[in-house]
């Protein structure tokens, strides 16, 4: 099934380099203190982002990784930002000394930036690699070597720990379970000086340690996923130039196993290797009620966990719980503090978490979506509605429930146009829907997409306006108030999920309430548009619940997950029968 998207954020370095002096010329006028500090993890994650796009621009240019002068001026800055930010946590969030802008040799013309999903999505916060590192016990002469994208920021955590060297980047490529990785000679030289018969000199940045054959080599990324091959890729390139295996070791974003697609030699490979990471739980967890406490007052209780689809149990009876898919939901807790019960839950760090937060407030001042009180370092922080509960399917005559739904839509519209390019082009959604519509029902199912030309695709993008859709619009993200008022939750950040969707025209939305609230189209949709949009919301939907059931935590998950698939492949049977 297709369901997932890489999307990309196209920029001008230079205007990247202007937005980061102004970030560091705000953090010198706040206080000390957590928002202090979550404004400085922002500054490492567009620090990391350029030197992504930099790095990436020149290897694409090369086809393969080496150094230069504008990606090690990147990396010096990025080493800065992340011991700002590290003084920052061990010092109780203390004002302290900010990194200064480098000047900057010759830089490409545009930089592909691409969002971190760890920073944005799954709460995976740099501080904690900077703790991992600092319990290692690994030497400051230790090379590190960060895996684009994420992994570049990541590994100025652990270089900044460890009082290393800037560190290099690479990006494996290839099929996504077999990565290789392409090096030019002098990033070769850089991390496989092993092979050398004497202490040599990198050929990296100016004052970088003299190195033995043995030295550590630290590889720094999230994951382990599906197959563990890109942190694989880089480990069999050290080895077959005489790095010794047991000098290699590992910061991964969890403890676990890399996963079924992983070859048995990585697999052995990880098993017997010196692994260093620090969990959420250990190191965020705990500090996130005092982090919010001016929100809340005074926590009167540990945090809940009500992740993973836990919600549903303080919110309907078993026999009604909706699927889930628990591998993406995010991070969300209760907390008790103050006289009341919180939902603290996670938004993104950085710029993304700041946009989230805008957003969130203005759906609530607009009555369309539940109470914001604020923002902290990732989690957004609003009152927990004891006494709303998810809408029911045909709980509400069509005629009461598409007042509201227009009403919120219509907002949604006019309040946050998108860019062009950041979400899914009708053609891509066409063949979406085509390849899981094939895969689900045949290839006769598949082949009644034809009726659209390449030539009407075009004139539908040329359509389309684009905003920043909700894309959740099932009957259980709606809350309903005594009162009867209708409320829509998590409503900030699905048009920027890694899914293929992403930004849509307003159509996707009122495809969605058509096909979950059972509504008539809305007016505010353009008829030949919406023709489109209605199978290809069924099609890609019922992909999303299809892979969803594959990976459930049980049984009963994944027969809820499986069941709404079918539900989706009727569907998409009834518009084609149309």
């Amino acid at each position: 099934m297709l369901v997932y998207g890489d999307w990309v954020r196209r920029a001008d370095p230079r205007e990247v380099l202007d937005g980061l002096a102004r970030r560091i010329a705000a953090l010198a006028a706040l206080p000390a203190g957590i928002a202090r500090h979550a404004v400085l993890a922002g500054l490492l994650i567009e620090a990391g982002e350029l030197a992504q796009g930099i790095a990436d621009a020149e290897a694409a240019e090369r086809e393969l990784d080496e150094d230069s002068p504008a990606q090690e001026t990147a990396m010096a800055l990025l080493l800065g930002c992340a011991g700002a930010l590290r003084a920052s946590w061990t010092g109780g969030f203390a004002a302290g000394a900010l990194p200064t802008l480098p000047r900057f040799p010759a830089l490409p013309a545009r930089i592909e930036a691409r969002l971190a999903e760890g920073f944005a999505f799954y709460a995976l916060y740099p501080e904690t690699y900077a703790l991992a590192a600092a319990a290692s016990g690994l030497p400051p002469t230790t090379r590190v070597v960060g895996l684009r994208s994420i992994g570049a920021p990541l590994a100025a955590m652990v270089a900044a720990a460890l009082g290393a060297a800037p560190p290099a980047t690479l990006r494996p490529r290839g099929h996504p379970f077999r990565r290789e990785v392409a090096l030019g000679p002098g990033l070769a030289a850089r991390l496989a000086p092993a092979a050398q018969r004497s202490p040599v000199h990198a050929s990296g940045p100016p004052g970088s340690p003299a190195i033995c054959p043995g030295t550590p080599v630290a590889v720094v990324d999230e994951g382990p996923g599906l197959s563990g091959s890109s942190f694989g890729a880089v480990a069999d390139w050290l080895e077959e130039r005489g790095q010794p295996p047991g000098r290699i070791a590992f910061f991964p974003s969890h403890g676990g196993a890399p996963g079924p697609q992983a070859s048995p030699r990585h697999r052995a490979r990880w098993d017997g290797a010196a692994r260093h990471w620090c969990g959420f739980e250990d190191a965020i967890l705990p500090r996130l009620p005092a982090w919010v406490a001016e929100l809340t007052g005074p926590a009167e209780g540990p945090p809940e966990d009500i992740a993973g689809g836990a919600w549903r149990a303080r919110l309907l009876p078993e026999s009604a719980w909706p699927p889930v898919n628990a591998m993406l939901e995010r991070r969300k807790y209760l907390l008790p503090a103050g006289g009341r019960t919180w939902l603290l839950k996670f938004a993104g760090l950085g710029a993304e978490g700041e946009r989230k937060a805008a957003r969130a407030a203005a759906l609530a001042e607009a009555g369309l979506a539940p109470p914001v009180a604020g923002w902290r370092h990732g989690f957004s922080v609003q009152p927990w509605l004891a006494e709303a509960r998810p809408l029911e399917p045909g709980a509400l005559p069509r005629e009461r429930l598409a007042a509201p739904v227009a009403q919120y839509l219509e907002f949604r519209a006019r309040a946050f146009p998108a860019e062009a390019g950041r979400g899914a082009s009708p053609a891509d959604l066409h063949a979406m829907a085509r390849h899981n519509a094939a895969e689900a029902l045949g290839e006769d199912a598949a082949g009644w997409f034809s009726r659209w030309t390449p030539g009407d695709l075009a004139r539908l993008d040329r359509l389309a306006r684009p905003v920043e859709t909700d894309n959740r619009m099932q009957a259980w993200e709606w809350l309903r108030l005594p009162d009867g008022r209708l409320l829509k939750a998590d409503a900030v950040d699905h048009h920027a999920a890694h899914d293929l969707v992403g930004c849509q025209d307003i159509a996707w939305d009122v495809a969605g309430a058509v096909v979950e609230l059972g509504l008539d189209p809305l007016p505010m949709a353009e008829p030949a548009l919406l023709a489109l949009l209605l199978p290809c919301y069924c099609a890609f939907q019922l992909g999303a619940w299809s892979m969803a059931a594959d990976s459930a935590p049980d049984a009963a998950e994944a027969g809820r997950c499986r069941a709404a698939a079918r539900r989706y492949a009727q569907r998409l049977q009834e518009e084609m029968a149309r």
